[in-house]
């Protein structure tokens, strides 16, 4: 499959210390915030968010798990069973402000599925979403709080999103998807 990087191990970095930057400035600190990374990807993006917080302001910033297969509308499509792993958030969410972390937003739809997991734990004073690529397609009105790259695609092309923890090495690539 051919494949066009868009995003080095420097770019991602960069994405991801200005969106650290974003989220300081428009929430005037970390009070009362915890970060939550959709599985798999948006969790190690998450992760790195924290600690960049940490460095730029000296505050640790939690950072929970959340598992929305359950959740998902196509849940019937993907596989009949379907692996749950569950949700780890270290705090209770109930009145804090919960950035919800992904790597790649395209229609929406792992979105609105994550809000409705969230809002099953409790009520959220706010819900932000922080995402590393924003591709387009949208298919419900959903849009980040900020962004790493806006990356326009075809509906043919696939976004890579590869992290060095869970995929050796850190890169964004778009792929043409084999025609059906």
């Amino acid at each position: 499959m051919e494949a066009k990087t868009i995003l080095d191990e420097a770019a991602i970095r960069r994405a991801l210390t200005r969106i650290a930057h974003e989220i300081l400035e428009r929430n005037k600190g970390v009070e009362n915030t915890v970060l939550v990374g959709i599985r798999t990807r948006g969790i190690y993006l998450a992760r790195r968010l924290s600690e960049r917080i940490q460095q730029i302001e000296g505050v640790s910033v939690p950072v929970g798990e959340l598992d929305i297969t359950l959740y998902r509308d196509d849940l019937t499509e993907k596989a009949e069973q379907p692996e749950v792993r569950g949700s780890e958030i270290p705090v209770e969410i109930h009145g804090k402000k919960v950035i919800l972390v992904d790597d790649v937003l395209y229609t929406g739809r792992t979105v609105r599925a994550a809000m409705d997991a969230l809002i099953d734990m409790g009520r959220p004073r706010m819900i932000q979403l922080a995402v590393l690529i924003d591709r387009g397609h949208r298919e419900l009105p959903i849009r980040p709080d900020y962004v790493g790259k806006n990356v326009p695609t075809s509906q043919n092309e696939l976004v890579a999103v590869l992290l060095q923890e869970s995929d050796g090495l850190d890169a964004v690539e778009i792929r043409k998807q084999p025609k059906k």
